[in-house]
């Protein structure tokens, strides 16, 4: 069996739809970001201010091929935002399973993240507002998370509705394998 690695911006809801998506498939979910934060004892900020974004991204490459190995038969894995940027991490998702990009527009992405009190952890990218950033980096993004997805699911649909159309992209995959 194969890992379904869902990717897109922050707030897209990789975390809240892969821990849904895992139940609904009964398998195993991995947050990669949960990881690397589990194996560095660090929050995002400390990691970032102590070794900058390159060793950031490091770790959460890292993170992904530790997830990867430990979950051989079968996974969801809720991937960081950012994890598109090396091509190594692109190519290794698309080897080991589906991956479906989570698209949203980027006002629901902001709306998203001004409710979520733990946005305020993540060092900002740009150093924009919050609008502004979310735009630069999804347009700086976007070719990536296409080119690693297998799929592409609007992630402003209701949570059910998501998951449903998540679940027949898996089990088509799992019948073509």
């Amino acid at each position: 069996m194969s890992i379904l690695f869902l990717v897109g911006a922050r707030a897209s809801g990789k975390t809240t739809i892969g821990k849904a998506l895992a139940k609904k498939l009964d398998l195993p979910f991995a947050d990669t970001d949960q990881h690397l934060l589990d194996s560095a004892s660090r929050t995002v900020d400390q990691i970032v201010a102590e070794e900058g974004w390159p060793g950031f991204r490091t770790r959460e490459s890292a993170a992904l091929r530790d997830v990867a190995d430990a979950h051989r038969g079968g996974c969801v894995v809720a991937t960081g935002g950012g994890m598109v940027l090396a091509e190594a991490n692109r190519q290794l998702m698309r080897q080991r399973g589906m991956v479906v990009f989570l698209d949203a527009p980027v006002q629901v992405l902001a709306e998203r993240l001004g409710r979520n009190p733990l946005s305020s952890q993540r060092p900002s990218l740009t150093g924009r507002g919050l609008v502004e950033e979310i735009n630069q980096v999804l347009a700086e993004r976007r070719a990536l998370y296409e080119a690693a997805a297998h799929h592409v699911v609007d992630a402003s649909r209701p949570l059910s509705a998501i998951c449903r159309r998540i679940a027949q992209l898996w089990r088509a995959h799992a019948d073509q394998a």
